[in-house]
C-alpha cells in the first residue's frame, strides 16, 4: 500500500513564524504566527527563540485540528548555515550543530530546522530543509570585487525563486539542469537571478545589501557618499544596518513601503513618488539586463515573482525595459511554504536524491590559485 504523506512546513521570520499543512501536493491549513515585539524583545538572540516558537507552532496546530501525530513529514526553512548548494536535505547533528550557532550570524531562519528535528523526533518523522537562504551556488567569476578580503557570496530568495523555476519548467515541459532562465523576486526584499542550467550562477545579494533598492532596503549605494555617511558620526553601526536593511527605499525616500499606497499618490499626481517608484523598476531592469550578460544572452524566459509582481503598473513599466530580452512570465506571489513541502516530498518518495551537508563552506577563498600555493 502506497504510504500518503502529510506534511508540515514551518518558516520563521522576523516577527513570525509561518506554518502549513500539507497532504501530499494539497494545503489542508496554513497560517502565520505573529509574535509580539515587546516578547521578542526578551530573547537576547534569535536561538534563546527556539521554546518559545516551538510551544506557539504547537499552539497552532491545535487550533487548526491537526494533530501532531498524523505529520510524518516536517520541512524548514533552513538557516544559520555555511554556503551549499541548494536543494533538500534531511536534518542531521552538523545542521542542528551549525543552525543552533547562526554560523553567519544571527536570524530566526536558524531556528527552522531545529523546530522541525524536535517535532519530528516527538512523532517518529523526518525533518527536512529546502534550499535555504544559505544556499551558495555563485560561479567564481562572480566572486570577486576589488578588495581581495571582500567577496560576493550567495544571498538571495533561493527558496522561492527555486520553486518558481520548478513550476515554469513543469509547465514547458524542459529540465531545470537544460535552460538558462532570470528570475525577479519583487517584494519586501529585491533579487534578480542568473539561473544557468540548474545553478543561480549569479545574482544580488539581498543579505550583504546589494541590488535594486527595495520598499524597505536602500540596495547598492555610491560607496565613498555611503562611506562618509558611516563615518560622519550621525548614526551608530546598529542604526545605519537598519537604515539599510530595513528602513531604506521606498520607505526612506517617501515615508511608506507599501507599493499599493505609492501606486495610489502616483494616480493622484504625487511626482516624486512617480520618480522614485520608477526608478526602483528601472533598477529591477538593470540588473535584469546584467544578468543577461552572465548569461551570455542565452535567456529562454525572465520569470517574475514576489508580491510586487501583482502590479501591473510594475510590471507593465519592467517589460519596456526587459521585453526585448526574452519572453516575460509572470509568477506573481510567493510559493514557500509550497517550496518547503514538495522539497520534502520529492525526497520522501525517492523522485530526488537528498542532499548531505558538509558543514564545509562551498566557497573558502582562492588561496588555492595564487602563486606558491
Amino acid at each position: 500500500m502506497t504510504q500518503t504523506y502529510k506534511i508540515l512546513a514551518v518558516n520563521p521570520g522576523s516577527t513570525s513564524t509561518k506554518i502549513a499543512v500539507f497532504e501530499e501536493g494539497t494545503k489542508l491549513y496554513a497560517e502565520t504566527i505573529d509574535h509580539s515585539p515587546e516578547i521578542l524583545k526578551e530573547f537576547s538572540e534569535p536561538q534563546s527563540q527556539l521554546p518559545f516558537r516551538t510551544e506557539a507552532v504547537l499552539a497552532a496546530l491545535g487550533r487548526s485540528g491537526v494533530s501532531l501525530g498524523e505529520i510524518n513529514l516536517f520541512s524548514g526553512r533552513g538557516g544559520g548555515l555555511l554556503g551549499l548548494v541548494g536543494g533538500t536535505y534531511e536534518v542531521d547533528a552538523t545542521i542542528l550543530d551549525h543552525a543552533s550557532k547562526g554560523m553567519p550570524g544571527p536570524h530566526p531562519a536558524q531556528l527552522g530546522s531545529q523546530i522541525c528535528a524536535g517535532l519530528a523526533k516527538r512523532v517518529g518523522g523526518r525533518a527536512f530543509i529546502v534550499n535555504p537562504p544559505d544556499t551558495d551556488e555563485l560561479q567564481d567569476l562572480a566572486r570577486i570585487t576589488g578588495f581581495k578580503d571582500i567577496f560576493r557570496l550567495g544571498g538571495t530568495h533561493a527558496l522561492n525563486q527555486k520553486e518558481v523555476v520548478v513550476r515554469y519548467c513543469r509547465n514547458e515541459g524542459v529540465g531545470y539542469g537544460d535552460v538558462n532562465l532570470v528570475v525577479c523576486h519583487i517584494g519586501g526584499g529585491l533579487s534578480v537571478t542568473a539561473h544557468r542550467k540548474g545553478l543561480m550562477v549569479d545574482s544580488n545579494n539581498i543579505l550583504g545589501g546589494d541590488g535594486p533598492m527595495a520598499p524597505n532596503r536602500a540596495g547598492t549605494l555610491p560607496a565613498l557618499q555611503f562611506m562618509r555617511l558611516c563615518y560622519s558620526g550621525k548614526w551608530t553601526q546598529k542604526e545605519m544596518q537598519n537604515r539599510l536593511t530595513k528602513s531604506g527605499g521606498l520607505l526612506d525616500h517617501l515615508g511608506t513601503d507599501n507599493a499599493r499606497e505609492v501606486e495610489k499618490r502616483i494616480k493622484d499626481g504625487d511626482k516624486y513618488a512617480e520618480l522614485v517608484y520608477d526608478s526602483l523598476i528601472y533598477q529591477v531592469g538593470k540588473n535584469v539586463g546584467a544578468m543577461a550578460c552572465v548569461l551570455k544572452g542565452e535567456v529562454r524566459a525572465i520569470l517574475l515573482t514576489g508580491g510586487l509582481s501583482n502590479s501591473e503598473y510594475l510590471v507593465s513599466t519592467l517589460k519596456g525595459y526587459i521585453g526585448w530580452i526574452a519572453p516575460v512570465v509572470v509568477m506573481a506571489g510567493e510559493f514557500e511554504m509550497e517550496a518547503l513541502a514538495a522539497g520534502a516530498l520529492r525526497v520522501a518518495k525517492g523522485e530526488e536524491e537528498g542532499k548531505i551537508y558538509s558543514g564545509k563552506p562551498r566557497f573558502a577563498g582562492f588561496d588555492h590559485l595564487k602563486p606558491g600555493a
